[in-house]
């Protein structure tokens, strides 16, 4: 009894969709993971999120992370970025990486998918999710000089969500965001007026939209000159094509125990990453695919930090020409593949198998009910012979190369040979296969079918709409469908979790049916490091340095 007049306490004064995930956990539906991540979007603190979960019996230690010795210099391998390091419009892991360097985020999306308020110390919403008001903390100071206020966070979400920067950050902004619906309450709190209704939108302005670092009003275009920021460094040197390097930065606003320098090395290829890490000349690889890096992965002298993510690799057929503008032979494609196969040997059992939507099994709102997708070669051949195309057909399939996306392309290419599709294999740099990013001026965007790597989000809202969506920035497939428009739409207006799960079967039945995208397998993020070197966090597809350090 005693127990359940803790939750009545604790349950005081929580709105009806905190209720209802209070409720959602009384009832067994959801794991103490789940839980905390979906209370911390919502803008309920990790310890009121705490003592609920304890009150019920859900007690379990987050996972400590070690803190490396202080002073130190740590030194990176990376891949070179794609182009210029642009806050705005970068996409690629090697640039992203840079951002954070000197760059923060309102929030940070954890490994247990919580999110940890860094320059906004909380936030809350109105009855329906329209508005959020986020609070920023106080006595931040920008590298260049000036102190953080809500004018540097109005300005730089602005400038993201103006559709005339190309801005990279429009996959998540758009239809959620408009430019000049952040509005000042006083310095040191902003509100977000968003386009409709929007229960995960603190995912929206955190490190899951990569390019949402903030910025000072004053910023003028010119990052690569001043690598302005909030963050634990600042630049030290940066030369193109070859590394950077970065300084502490002393009147960071956080932890002061910071390492002294790091050290950044661009590279162009895997292997030469890897023989730096093993003979020395750096102390961590920023992300290793297993193909390619299995040496690394038995070596006695290297630790490997490993966790599970959302990241994949899709492929993308395109629906309005072509040989896959029918969905049987899209679905015929689909049923090809081994996914087993894929994880065990692919990924040597570092990832799980897809289904084909981006509902991994990570996600509280992924529907239970929804029967996995096999390899069936008959039922195949079944659909290629009604779609009229029994005797096969040739494809180019155009990708890039990038962690272990060429050896993907490699397996689909054999796994179609079965039904007789010819897929012939066209991979290119990054900087080909992206391009402009924008539809006519890319390769990703105008090909017939391609793979692209999707990076890991702590919710599949960007995964759901970017690439899915009949208007969606990322549309590789060519996908137009009011009526998953209109699920995906009610999905992001939906903030309980049962509702979302709901509405996820409806989503995953209709994916399953259509098959715009083949989701294979999300990978799991696994970093190399020195033996001895502590404080980085498991943190999928972020490198965060500031606790780094050899003990």
């Amino acid at each position: 009894m005693k127990q359940f007049k803790s939750i009545d306490a604790l349950r005081r004064g929580l709105g009806a969709v905190e209720n209802d995930l209070v409720d959602e956990i009384l009832a067994g539906r959801l794991d103490r993971r789940s839980f905390l991540r979906h209370g911390s979007v919502m803008g309920l603190s990790l310890s009121t999120l705490g003592g609920l979960a304890g009150a019920v019996g859900l007690v379990a230690p987050r996972r400590a992370m070690a803190q490396g010795k202080p002073g130190d210099t740590i030194r990176v391998a990376i891949a070179t970025p794609a182009g210029a390091v642009d806050p705005v419009t970068v996409a690629d892991d090697g640039g992203l990486t840079m951002l954070i360097q000197a760059g923060e985020f309102l929030c940070v999306t954890q490994a247990d998918l919580t999110l940890k308020p860094v320059l906004a110390t909380s936030w809350s919403h109105n009855d329906d999710s329209s508005v959020w008001t986020f609070k920023l903390r106080p006595g931040v100071k920008f590298i260049s000089g000036g102190t953080l206020k809500a004018d540097d966070v109005i300005a730089t979400i602005d400038r993201l969500a103006d559709p005339a920067n190309a801005s990279n950050a429009l996959s998540a902004f758009k239809g959620i965001l408009s430019k000049g619906n952040a509005r000042k309450v006083d310095d040191l709190t902003v509100e977000f007026h968003l386009d409709a209704p929007y229960g995960a939108f603190p995912y929206v302005v955190s490190s899951d939209n990569y390019n949402c670092i903030i910025l000072p009003a004053s910023y003028k275009g010119d990052y690569e000159k001043n690598w302005d920021g909030t963050g634990p460094f600042k630049l030290d040197k940066f030369t193109p094509k070859v590394g950077a390097s970065f300084v502490r930065n002393p009147d960071y606003w956080g932890d002061k125990a910071l390492p002294d320098r790091t050290e950044f090395t661009y590279f162009d290829a895997l292997q030469p990453r890897i023989l730096a890490l093993q003979g020395g000349q750096v102390d961590l690889i920023d992300q290793l695919p297993v193909i390619g890096g299995q040496a690394l992965l038995n070596d006695p002298n290297v630790t490997i930090i490993r966790e599970k993510s959302t990241a994949h690799q899709q492929v993308h057929m395109r629906c309005d020409a072509g040989p896959f503008a029918d969905k049987r032979v899209r679905r015929a494609m689909a049923l090809t593949l081994d996914r087993q196969k894929l994880v065990a040997g692919l990924l040597r059992g570092y990832g799980e198998i897809g289904n084909d939507t981006p509902f991994a099994t990570v996600y509280p709102s992924a529907a239970p009910t929804i029967a996995q997708r096999k390899q069936d070669i008959a039922e195949a051949k079944q659909l290629l012979e009604a779609a009229g195309v029994g005797k096969g057909f040739k494809v180019n399939l155009t990708t890039e190369t990038y962690l272990e996306i060429p050896q993907y392309a490699v397996l689909l290419q054999n796994f179609a040979r079965a039904v007789g599709i010819d897929i012939e294999l066209k991979i290119e740099s990054q900087d080909a296969y992206y391009g402009k990013a924008v539809f006519g001026q890319s390769d990703w965007l105008d090909s017939t079918m391609g793979i692209t790597d999707y990076g890991h989000r702590g919710v599949p809202n960007v995964f759901l709409r970017a690439p899915l969506l009949s208007d969606g920035s990322w549309n590789a497939a060519h996908f137009k469908n009011k009526d998953y428009d209109a699920l995906v739409d009610q999905f992001g207006r939906t903030s309980d979790v049962g509702g979302q799960r709901d509405l996820a079967a409806k989503i995953e039945t209709l994916l399953l049916d259509e098959t715009p995208v083949l989701f294979g397998y999300f990978f799991d993020y696994l970093v190399p490091t020195r033996k001895g070197l502590a404080g980085i966090p498991p943190i999928p597809n972020r490198l965060f340095l500031d606790r780094a350090g050899f003990v």
